[in-house]
């Protein structure tokens, strides 16, 4: 008897841990870090560091979520504020101050 309850014991546990590494993957995958791309333009986040189109590597506000910086003094709109919000694991929205309607920008490439 003891041996069925361990075996039991053991295959919720083991469904359990596989659930959680399921869960752990689908949490990273959504998250605004990597490579975005709006046609020829293309920025790259990693926590609270950005490439911005420009190609200035900088500092900026970091949320899981969300981004935003103040466009640095050798690009277009320098001293503007840029927001961006992610809006799925393959969209993030990119508002830029003054602009009433945001850019939508697409992972460079895709993840699984």
């Amino acid at each position: 008897m003891s041996g069925i309850l361990i075996g039991r014991g053991a295959a919720a546990w083991a469904a359990g841990f596989g659930l959680c590494l399921t869960m752990s993957g689908v949490a990273r995958a959504d998250a605004i870090d990597g490579d975005w791309c709006l046609g020829s333009l293309t920025l790259n986040i990693q926590g609270p560091r950005i490439r911005t189109p420009g190609g200035a590597e900088m500092a900026g506000n970091y949320g899981r979520h969300d981004f935003s910086y103040v466009v640095p003094p050798n690009e277009p709109g320098a001293g503007s504020q840029i927001a961006m919000s992610l809006r799925g694991d393959e969209l993030m929205l990119l508002q830029r101050a003054g602009d009433t309607t945001p850019e939508s920008w697409r992972r460079c490439k895709p993840t699984s």
